[in-house]
């Protein structure tokens, strides 16, 4: 999501292209990018624990970043929304892909 969009706009586009291409429940793939700092990540993970998720994080080339990729089952698009608004809302500068 771009800096200068709604989020609101967003999550609807979304919520409704989730809905036109997907089978529900489904293996859903998120991507966050985080300052590589191990209490933001924890905090990225934390919030997937329990789901049974799959998760695993890279390191930028020099360092200063970490990539978040987080697959996990979801049972429909406003569970994907909810998962990306709880990390917006809880990891301060986080960046969802």
């Amino acid at each position: 999501m771009s800096k200068s969009q709604n989020p609101e706009d967003f999550y609807t586009k979304l919520k409704s292209q989730l809905l036109d291409t997907t089978l529900w429940p489904t293996e859903y793939l998120y991507k966050f990018i985080v300052l590589s700092d191990q209490k933001k990540i924890a905090e990225i993970e934390a919030i997937f624990n329990h789901l049974g998720a799959v998760i695993q994080t890279k390191e930028s080339s020099n360092g200063k970043y970490t990539s978040v990729s987080i697959n996990v089952r979801m049972k429909n698009p406003d569970a994907v929304i909810e998962k990306y608004k709880e990390v917006a809302e809880k990891i301060e500068g986080v960046i969802s892909l």
